[in-house]
């Protein structure tokens, strides 16, 4: 078996409930976005590209390394997460604009709240969630939900 598809079962044991997983297709890319938000709020210099808005030398280093461990899974996966972690940049930029000093705050709030629906909804499931159990699945929720994307789409992720 493939080291993503041991990833997807292992994950998808702790996983079974549908409310937990409804609260998943919330929270985890809420999650994900907010961590991107964070590392964008790193002091460092900033790429500005048009129609796209600015990123971060540090928010670029933390999407290569993602991409990375992505794409050691599954060219495809990482292929779109690039594209989706991007777009989640775009939109952090935005709430920065937007909010400026004060955007930090968004980010906590989501942050939290998000990760407070996580624990009640395994809570609901009555098992503990993955990445107590081994850190690099905060990295594969994202690209567990999105897998199901691709197999609704009858396409295959590696």
């Amino acid at each position: 078996m493939r080291k993503i598809d041991q990833l997807f079962n292992e994950y998808a044991e702790s996983h079974q409930n549908h409310t937990n997983k409804t609260i998943h297709w919330i929270c985890v890319p809420l999650i994900f976005w907010s961590i991107l938000g964070f590392i964008s709020l790193i002091p460092a210099p900033h790429f500005f590209l048009k129609y796209f808005g600015a990123i971060s030398v540090v928010s670029i280093v933390a999407v290569v390394l993602v991409t990375l461990y992505y794409l050691k899974l599954s060219w495809r996966i990482g292929l779109i997460m690039i594209f989706i972690m991007l777009l989640m940049e775009h939109f952090a930029y935005f709430i920065n604009v937007k909010f400026q000093y004060q955007s930090w705050i968004i980010f906590v709030v989501i942050f939290v709240l998000s990760w407070i629906g996580q624990f009640y909804g395994h809570k609901i499931e009555g098992k503990k969630p993955s990445f107590l159990k081994d850190l690099q699945f905060l990295l594969i929720g994202p690209i567990w939900l999105l897998h199901f994307i691709l197999k609704k789409w009858n396409l295959k992720y590696s």
